[in-house]
């Protein structure tokens, strides 16, 4: 019988026979060394293994600033090398294979790379984050340029890599020239002309807004789990469910995260949970390295290619998944304690052509500031009313961030996310109803901390207009195969829900300045200009816009209880002007650096624990 690292520890009773019991059992489930599931699954700490390597005198290698000989590296599979942890150093002066492994007891995996390799193996110890490291950027190239090209060569019409097409440029360009040609010619007809389009779009796109909340406030769809199903799903039933946390210098919430984790109320055996760190994030490494008590994630490092963004790191992670279901949480997300049980048993529900099913987002922090207030607003309007509203119509969700449930062969058939567009979850939501899949609601929510700081809001707020935009343009590249595949009231809502956003914030700020004309300067002189009834249309849909978005945020405290913000809706015309502010920055960035992710700084809230809201 070989031995390991845990036999070892077993045998001076550091693990008992129950825990050695659960980790033979989830190393056969998933293939993968015994130590690999001890430090991944809680149930050593890194700390602990470490001083007990030390005390059977073993000495570690710096694998990451060791001169391999990749020539060996390079005949080992990242697949391989990621579940079992070990790095070929090099031959040693007596012609063995010097081995770096993350378990230098581990007689079964010198044994195979005997056999591999055809010569003595010396396993020599080394810390298995810097092992993940150095597997994942020598041998994970390949794996990372499919992260990044599989879709625009799979579905080149559905990527983003190209921003503008050469139709929508001769078009865009074509339309600007008549404009400005129109503009000299005939300078007060196009300017009203101009004015009723901009006018017409505001509050089109607010009146469907208010549409979608109605039908929503009406819907049910999404409260199909009851508690008495809940309780009667057995761990046996449920499957492997993927949790992906892509993290980019998160170090400081990584102790949370592993807290807010162990909160679900799914078997531990079954989570197959993968920590996403980039290649260049030494800090959350380290922060990793430095835990006192055990995670229970799995590190995957992401080897270095642009673009730099989250769907990038998610397609990657896709390759190491091992889950039936997969979902994505952010690293502050404080995810509902039943909500993979509730996604499965929804999945169980619907019918086979619903791959996706979506979790409202809402916030801990949400009393904070007026921005958290205000934001908390516009997600618990926007998950707690659009989206069951979108559902009831049957048109494409665009799907949040984080607390989205996949079936992940369906996913793979989707062909994932993509790398180049920077809401990729509201892109991929349009292209699950292009392809003739369906979303569902879950009724489960997560809760994220709502941004505080009014610049950091912006960054993140003009990323997410800048990917709106670039989903309808890839979207809309086609508008006649749009319309062939998800119909006609599909198509409206697309254009109302996504490419109506962006136009809207965009055209505020002009509807704004002919309010303040009109209210400072003498009206006479406006008509010389303008016929009365175009400068009371712009004025009446300034005006009507701005008390139905009021309105909508008004009601967005029912659900949720939030009655304590329902004053705050009033200031919804201020909180839209940033929104205009963020629309033309990422107007600018779409033009500019278009796949650029611009980074939104979390951790900056004083509170840390989710409200007692109801579970909605």
């Amino acid at each position: 019988m070989t031995r390991s690292a845990i036999d070892i520890m077993a045998s001076q009773r550091r693990f008992d026979a129950e825990k050695l019991k659960e980790v033979d059992a989830i190393a056969n489930t998933y293939s993968y060394a015994p130590i690999k599931v001890a430090l991944c699954f809680g149930f050593l700490t890194r700390k602990d293994y470490i001083a007990f390597l030390k005390n059977e005198g073993k000495e570690f290698v710096d694998v990451r600033n060791y001169e391999i000989d990749e020539s060996y590296l390079n005949q080992c599979d990242i697949h391989h090398l990621n579940s079992f942890l070990y790095i070929p150093l090099k031959q040693d002066f007596d012609g063995s294979l010097l081995v770096a492994a993350a378990d230098p007891f581990d007689e079964k995996l010198a044994n195979s790379l005997m056999v591999k390799f055809r010569t003595n193996v010396k396993l020599v110890a080394a810390d298995d984050l810097d092992i993940t490291w150095i597997a994942h950027t020598k041998r994970g190239r390949d794996l990372v340029n499919e992260s990044v090209y599989s879709l625009m060569k799979k579905d080149p019409t559905s990527s983003g890599h190209i921003t503008f097409t050469d139709p929508q440029l001769i078009t865009l360009f074509s339309t600007i020239a008549l404009a400005v040609i129109a503009l000299f010619v005939y300078t007060i007809p196009t300017i009203i002309v101009l004015n009723f389009l901009a006018s017409f779009a505001f509050l089109g796109s607010i009146l469907f807004k208010l549409y979608l909340a109605l039908k929503g406030s009406q819907s049910e769809l999404h409260d199909d789990v009851s508690i008495e199903e809940l309780g009667a799903v057995k761990n046996e039933e449920v499957p492997v469910y993927t949790i992906l946390l892509p993290v980019y210098k998160e170090d400081k919430l990584i102790r949370k995260l592993i807290w807010n984790l162990r909160g679900l109320n799914y078997p531990p055996e079954k989570l197959d949970v993968k920590l996403l760190i980039e290649e260049d994030d030494d800090k959350t490494l380290n922060a990793v390295k430095s835990l006192d008590f055990p995670a229970n994630f799995e590190v995957v490092v992401i080897p270095f290619m642009m673009p730099k963004t989250k769907p990038k790191a998610c397609n990657y992670g896709i390759y190491f998944s091992r889950g039936e279901l997969l979902t994505i949480y952010d690293a502050e997300d404080i995810p509902d304690t039943w909500q993979l049980k509730k996604a499965f048993l929804m999945f169980k529900k619907l019918p086979k052509e619903y791959v996706v099913v979506q979790g409202a987002l809402n916030y801990f922090n949400r009393n904070e500031n007026l921005l958290t207030r205000m934001f908390t607003l516009e997600y618990s309007y926007w998950f707690d009313y659009m989206l069951p509203g979108l559902e009831t119509l049957d048109v494409p969700i665009p799907l949040g961030g984080t607390s989205n449930h996949f079936k992940l062969d369906k996913l793979i058939e989707l062909g994932c996310w993509d790398p180049f567009n920077v809401t990729e979850d509201a892109d991929l939501g349009v292209r699950v109803y292009d392809k003739q899949y369906k979303i569902g609601i879950v009724r489960s929510t997560t809760y994220e901390e709502a941004n505080n700081e009014p610049f950091n809001w912006i960054r993140q707020r003009s990323r997410w207009i800048k990917g709106y935009m670039q989903t309808y343009l890839v979207h809309m590249r086609n508008p006649v195969h749009l319309i062939r595949r998800i119909g006609w009231g599909g198509f409206f809502g697309f254009n109302f829900f996504i490419g109506g956003t962006a136009i809207t914030f965009l055209v505020y700020p002009i509807l704004l300045l002919f309010f303040f004309v009109y209210l400072i300067f003498n009206i006479s002189g406006i008509k010389a200009l303008f016929p009365d009834w175009i400068l009371y249309f712009a004025i009446f849909n300034f005006v009507a816009g701005n008390v139905l978005m009021i309105y909508i945020n008004m009601m967005a405290v029912f659900k949720r209880r939030y009655y304590e913000l329902i004053l705050f809706s009033a200031l919804n015309p201020v909180y839209w002007l940033m929104h205009s502010i963020a629309a033309y920055k990422g107007l600018w960035q779409l033009i500019y650096k278009p796949f650029y992710w611009e980074k939104t700084n979390h951790g900056l809230s004083k509170q840390s624990s989710a409200t007692t809201a109801p579970a909605i």
